[in-house]
Order: C-alpha cells, then sequence, then structure tokens
C-alpha cells in the first residue's frame, strides 16, 4: 500500500508542477470567471469554484507533504553518507535532524563560535557567513565577485 502511494504521490506531483497544469489551472479560473455573468454571480457561482479549489488544496497538502518528506530524507541519508566518509567529520552529526530544538540551537551556537575563531561573522539573522577580510573570498552563502 505505501509503495503504490509513494508512486502516486510522485506521479500526481509531477503532473501537478507542470506547465500544462498550472495553463489547465488558469484556464478553469478563466472559464470561472466568464461564466459568472451567465449564472448572475450566484453562491451557486461561487460555491463551485470555491469547493473546488478547497478539495485540491486539501488533497494536494498530503502529497507535496509526501515528496518533501521523502526528498528531506533522501537528502539527509546523502548528507550522512558524506559525513561517514570524510576524514575527520564529526560523525556526531549523522541523524541531526532529530535533535530538540534546544540541542540546534547549542549546535548552532558552537559553529558560530568556530566561524568567528577562523575570521567568519555572522551576516544579520538569515545564518549567512562572511569574511572578515577585505577582499572576502572565502564568503560562504552568497556569491562575491571583486569589482573588476
Amino acid at each position: 500500500m505505501h509503495d503504490r502511494f509513494r508512486r502516486f504521490a510522485q506521479a500526481v506531483s509531477h503532473v501537478a508542477g507542470s506547465g500544462p497544469a498550472f495553463g489547465l489551472a488558469v484556464g478553469i479560473v478563466i472559464v470561472w470567471m466568464v461564466s459568472g455573468p451567465l449564472f448572475g454571480f450566484s453562491n451557486t457561482w461561487q460555491l463551485a469554484i470555491n469547493t473546488g479549489t478547497t478539495i485540491v488544496t486539501f488533497l494536494m497538502v498530503f502529497l507535496i507533504q509526501n515528496t518533501q518528506n521523502r526528498d528531506a530524507t533522501a537528502l539527509h541519508l546523502k548528507l550522512d553518507e558524506l559525513l561517514r566518509g570524510m576524514k575527520g567529520a564529526r560523525t556526531g552529526l549523522v541523524g541531526l535532524e532529530d535533535l530538540s530544538d534546544e540541542e540546534l540551537k547549542k549546535l548552532h551556537g558552537e559553529f558560530e563560535e568556530l566561524a568567528k575563531q577562523r575570521g567568519f561573522s555572522t551576516d544579520g539573522d538569515d545564518g549567512h557567513l562572511e569574511a572578515d577580510s577585505e577582499n572576502g573570498h572565502h564568503q560562504r552563502g552568497r556569491e562575491h565577485r571583486s569589482p573588476a
């Protein structure tokens, strides 16, 4: 059952995220808008689009969440494999996504301190690090180019 749902969710996500699907949705909205005068902009006319969009949104939430969960799990496994394979990497970071918010905040503080020790400073609340050096060659998180 799980495998059938996974395959169904992937297929629907692929189709729903396509240009033709977006075009179809826009077309439905245009047809609905144009039909307004035919139905006298009645409550039934409004209810039709509201009900349709609510049902589609409700179902898509589950499909999107399934796809995101699978993608996140695959990404975590790939990163875990890289951590295990790198000499000197802290393998204690494997499974980091299972830590509590407090534990993640503490670890974030440790990385900020490590960054400061290596000449980086935090750039606001977005977590990006930026080199304190004048040339900025050691920036991470943002592209930096020197003026030509």
